[in-house]
Protein backbone atom coordinates (compact mmCIF):
# COMPACT_ATOMS: atom_id res chain seq x y z
CA UNK A 1 0.00 0.00 0.00
CA UNK A 2 1.28 3.51 -1.14
CA UNK A 3 2.37 5.61 2.04
CA UNK A 4 0.52 8.53 3.10
CA UNK A 5 1.56 11.93 1.66
CA UNK A 6 2.39 9.92 -1.77
CA UNK A 7 2.22 11.44 -5.22
CA UNK A 8 -0.50 9.97 -7.14
CA UNK A 9 0.37 8.33 -10.23
CA UNK A 10 -0.25 9.22 -14.00
CA UNK A 11 -3.46 9.08 -15.45
CA UNK A 12 -3.40 6.60 -18.47
CA UNK A 13 -3.43 7.99 -21.78
CA UNK A 14 -6.85 9.52 -22.76
CA UNK A 15 -7.61 6.86 -25.74
CA UNK A 16 -9.58 7.61 -28.55
CA UNK A 17 -12.75 6.37 -27.42
CA UNK A 18 -12.50 8.25 -23.96
CA UNK A 19 -12.21 11.39 -25.92
CA UNK A 20 -15.41 11.85 -26.86
CA UNK A 21 -16.39 12.66 -23.23
CA UNK A 22 -14.24 15.39 -23.39
CA UNK A 23 -14.66 18.96 -24.51
CA UNK A 24 -12.86 21.92 -25.47
CA UNK A 25 -12.86 24.83 -22.78
CA UNK A 26 -10.41 27.08 -24.25
CA UNK A 27 -8.10 27.50 -27.21
CA UNK A 28 -4.98 29.90 -26.73
CA UNK A 29 -2.09 30.90 -28.83
CA UNK A 30 1.82 31.21 -27.98
CA UNK A 31 3.48 34.75 -27.73
CA UNK A 32 5.42 35.41 -30.66
CA UNK A 33 6.88 38.31 -32.11
CA UNK A 34 6.14 39.21 -35.51
CA UNK A 35 8.93 38.26 -38.37
CA UNK A 36 9.47 41.58 -39.66
CA UNK A 37 12.37 43.85 -39.00
CA UNK A 38 12.14 47.78 -39.21
CA UNK A 39 8.47 48.08 -38.76
CA UNK A 40 6.76 51.52 -37.98
CA UNK A 41 6.32 52.43 -35.00
CA UNK A 42 2.83 53.01 -35.01
CA UNK A 43 2.28 49.85 -36.92
CA UNK A 44 -1.46 48.34 -36.49
CA UNK A 45 -1.63 44.84 -35.62
CA UNK A 46 -4.61 43.10 -36.63
CA UNK A 47 -4.91 39.25 -35.16
CA UNK A 48 -7.67 37.23 -37.34
CA UNK A 49 -9.35 34.88 -35.13
CA UNK A 50 -11.53 31.90 -36.98
CA UNK A 51 -14.70 33.88 -35.07
CA UNK A 52 -13.84 37.21 -36.66
CA UNK A 53 -16.51 39.13 -38.36
CA UNK A 54 -14.94 40.41 -41.69
CA UNK A 55 -16.77 43.89 -41.96
CA UNK A 56 -15.81 44.43 -38.01
CA UNK A 57 -12.01 44.07 -39.20
CA UNK A 58 -12.09 45.79 -41.67
CA UNK A 59 -13.95 48.67 -40.40
CA UNK A 60 -11.50 49.34 -37.78
CA UNK A 61 -8.33 48.35 -40.24
CA UNK A 62 -9.52 50.67 -43.05
CA UNK A 63 -10.43 54.10 -40.25
CA UNK A 64 -6.73 53.04 -39.21
CA UNK A 65 -5.21 53.15 -42.41
CA UNK A 66 -6.95 56.39 -43.83
CA UNK A 67 -5.03 58.06 -41.19
CA UNK A 68 -2.31 60.11 -42.70
CA UNK A 69 0.31 59.08 -39.70
CA UNK A 70 -0.41 55.28 -40.15
CA UNK A 71 1.93 54.00 -43.00
CA UNK A 72 2.26 50.07 -42.21
CA UNK A 73 -0.65 47.49 -40.88
CA UNK A 74 0.04 43.54 -40.06
CA UNK A 75 -2.76 40.80 -40.57
CA UNK A 76 -1.75 37.85 -39.08
CA UNK A 77 -4.08 34.30 -38.77
CA UNK A 78 -3.25 30.89 -37.69
CA UNK A 79 -5.21 27.93 -38.49
CA UNK A 80 -8.53 28.16 -40.22
CA UNK A 81 -8.02 31.29 -39.99
CA UNK A 82 -6.10 32.03 -42.67
CA UNK A 83 -8.03 32.13 -45.37
CA UNK A 84 -9.84 34.85 -43.49
CA UNK A 85 -6.84 36.75 -43.14
CA UNK A 86 -5.73 36.75 -46.65
CA UNK A 87 -9.26 37.99 -47.95
CA UNK A 88 -8.60 41.05 -45.25
CA UNK A 89 -5.80 41.48 -47.04
CA UNK A 90 -7.03 41.34 -50.48
CA UNK A 91 -9.85 43.63 -49.74
CA UNK A 92 -7.49 46.97 -48.14
CA UNK A 93 -5.10 46.18 -51.45
CA UNK A 94 -7.76 46.79 -53.72
CA UNK A 95 -9.55 49.82 -51.74
CA UNK A 96 -6.38 51.69 -51.17
CA UNK A 97 -4.03 50.60 -53.79
CA UNK A 98 -0.36 51.74 -53.86
CA UNK A 99 0.37 49.10 -50.97
CA UNK A 100 3.88 47.27 -50.75
CA UNK A 101 3.09 43.84 -49.33
CA UNK A 102 5.45 41.29 -47.22
CA UNK A 103 4.28 38.21 -47.00
CA UNK A 104 5.79 35.22 -44.16
CA UNK A 105 4.40 31.22 -43.71
CA UNK A 106 5.26 29.56 -40.37
CA UNK A 107 4.13 27.94 -37.99
CA UNK A 108 2.46 28.47 -34.59
CA UNK A 109 1.47 26.43 -31.14
CA UNK A 110 -2.07 26.25 -30.37
CA UNK A 111 -2.80 25.44 -26.38
CA UNK A 112 -6.01 23.49 -26.17
CA UNK A 113 -7.85 22.80 -22.85
CA UNK A 114 -10.00 20.02 -23.03
CA UNK A 115 -12.68 19.03 -19.82
CA UNK A 116 -14.08 15.99 -19.38
CA UNK A 117 -17.87 16.37 -18.89
CA UNK A 118 -18.49 13.10 -16.68
CA UNK A 119 -16.91 13.94 -13.42
CA UNK A 120 -14.61 11.66 -11.33
CA UNK A 121 -15.87 9.87 -8.04
CA UNK A 122 -14.56 12.15 -6.10
CA UNK A 123 -16.12 15.28 -8.02
CA UNK A 124 -13.10 16.43 -9.40
CA UNK A 125 -12.98 17.22 -13.53
CA UNK A 126 -9.99 15.61 -15.54
CA UNK A 127 -8.26 18.24 -18.04
CA UNK A 128 -6.46 17.54 -20.65
CA UNK A 129 -4.40 19.96 -22.37
CA UNK A 130 -2.70 19.27 -26.19
CA UNK A 131 -0.22 21.35 -28.16
CA UNK A 132 -1.19 21.64 -31.74
CA UNK A 133 1.36 23.06 -34.50
CA UNK A 134 -0.98 24.99 -37.66
CA UNK A 135 0.26 26.95 -40.36
CA UNK A 136 0.27 30.76 -39.80
CA UNK A 137 0.35 33.65 -41.95
CA UNK A 138 1.65 37.17 -41.41
CA UNK A 139 1.08 39.90 -44.17
CA UNK A 140 2.79 43.10 -44.07
CA UNK A 141 1.12 46.19 -45.89
CA UNK A 142 3.05 49.49 -45.94
CA UNK A 143 2.11 52.74 -47.82
CA UNK A 144 6.15 53.44 -47.76
CA UNK A 145 8.65 51.30 -50.05
CA UNK A 146 9.86 47.92 -48.91
CA UNK A 147 12.92 46.47 -49.75
CA UNK A 148 12.08 44.13 -52.80
CA UNK A 149 14.59 41.78 -51.72
CA UNK A 150 13.40 40.54 -49.14
CA UNK A 151 11.96 36.96 -49.51
CA UNK A 152 7.85 37.13 -49.81
CA UNK A 153 8.00 40.83 -51.40
CA UNK A 154 5.13 42.36 -53.84
CA UNK A 155 4.99 45.21 -54.88
CA UNK A 156 2.27 47.60 -55.41
CA UNK A 157 -1.17 46.34 -57.53
CA UNK A 158 -3.13 48.59 -59.52
CA UNK A 159 -6.91 49.36 -57.47
CA UNK A 160 -9.60 47.87 -59.08
CA UNK A 161 -12.91 46.94 -58.67
CA UNK A 162 -13.91 44.67 -55.87
CA UNK A 163 -15.09 40.89 -56.16
CA UNK A 164 -18.80 40.18 -55.70
CA UNK A 165 -18.16 38.97 -52.11
CA UNK A 166 -16.09 42.21 -51.25
CA UNK A 167 -18.72 44.38 -52.70
CA UNK A 168 -21.07 42.73 -49.96
CA UNK A 169 -18.72 43.04 -47.43
CA UNK A 170 -18.09 46.92 -48.22
CA UNK A 171 -22.44 47.15 -48.56
CA UNK A 172 -22.20 45.65 -44.54
CA UNK A 173 -20.28 47.88 -43.80
CA UNK A 174 -21.38 51.33 -45.49
CA UNK A 175 -25.00 49.91 -43.94
CA UNK A 176 -23.43 49.69 -40.33
CA UNK A 177 -22.11 52.95 -40.51
CA UNK A 178 -25.03 54.96 -42.08
CA UNK A 179 -27.52 56.22 -39.70
CA UNK A 180 -31.04 56.13 -40.11
CA UNK A 181 -30.06 55.51 -44.34
CA UNK A 182 -31.65 52.27 -45.83
CA UNK A 183 -32.52 51.35 -49.35
CA UNK A 184 -34.86 51.70 -51.40
CA UNK A 185 -37.06 48.86 -51.55
CA UNK A 186 -38.03 47.39 -55.05
CA UNK A 187 -41.53 46.45 -55.88
CA UNK A 188 -42.05 42.79 -56.98
CA UNK A 189 -42.50 43.99 -60.56
CA UNK A 190 -39.74 46.20 -60.92
CA UNK A 191 -37.56 42.67 -59.38
CA UNK A 192 -40.09 40.66 -62.10
CA UNK A 193 -39.10 43.07 -64.89
CA UNK A 194 -35.71 43.17 -64.12
CA UNK A 195 -35.11 39.06 -64.42
CA UNK A 196 -36.59 38.93 -67.84
CA UNK A 197 -34.17 37.72 -70.38
CA UNK A 198 -35.26 38.49 -74.42
CA UNK A 199 -34.52 35.49 -76.46
CA UNK A 200 -33.48 35.97 -79.89
CA UNK A 201 -34.93 33.44 -82.77
CA UNK A 202 -31.69 31.86 -84.59
CA UNK A 203 -31.50 32.92 -88.25
CA UNK A 204 -32.38 29.58 -89.51
CA UNK A 205 -36.06 29.49 -87.92
CA UNK A 206 -36.82 33.19 -88.48
CA UNK A 207 -38.51 31.45 -91.77
CA UNK A 208 -40.55 29.63 -89.99
CA UNK A 209 -43.07 31.89 -88.26
CA UNK A 210 -41.25 31.95 -84.89
CA UNK A 211 -41.42 34.83 -83.04
CA UNK A 212 -38.99 36.71 -80.49
CA UNK A 213 -40.54 36.06 -76.93
CA UNK A 214 -39.33 36.54 -73.43
CA UNK A 215 -38.65 34.26 -70.83
CA UNK A 216 -39.00 34.89 -66.99
CA UNK A 217 -36.47 33.36 -64.41
CA UNK A 218 -38.91 31.44 -61.97
CA UNK A 219 -38.42 32.52 -57.96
Amino acid sequence: MAAEGAESKPMPPVTQSRMENFRKVKTSEEDSPLPFTGLAPDVVEMKVKEGSKIRNLMGFAMSRMELKGTRQIVFSGCGRAVTKTITCVEIMKRKLGGLHQVTKVRYKTLVEVWENKDPLPDGQVETLTVHKNVPSICILLSKDPLDPSEMGYQPPEPREGLWPEEEEIEDEISTSSSKGMKRPLTSPQEELNNKKLQVQVPESQKGSGMMDYMLDYPH
